[in-house]
């Protein structure tokens, strides 16, 4: 598993979905004004991957419940 920096923020699975939004949309910003080292851009594009991937899961799981509760289930 890949170590985080002090400064990478909480992990990622501990975020809600709008937490991991809002963190993304400032890692994405940060990497649009360009990063001073290549390092950090690197940390911030995996950090960013990271984010995108928790969105991703709490979108699935908000539709995973959405055909649930439809009459029938999942069709």
């Amino acid at each position: 598993m890949e170590t985080m920096t002090s400064d990478a923020g909480p992990d990622v699975q501990t975020l809600s979905f709008e937490q991991a939004r809002d963190e993304l949309m400032r890692v994405v910003a940060e990497l649009e004004q360009g990063a001073p080292t290549l390092e950090h851009s690197l940390e911030l594009w995996t950090r960013g991957e990271a984010l995108a991937a928790r969105c991703e899961q709490w979108l699935l799981g908000a539709k995973r419940r959405l055909d649930e509760a439809r009459p029938g289930g999942e069709a």
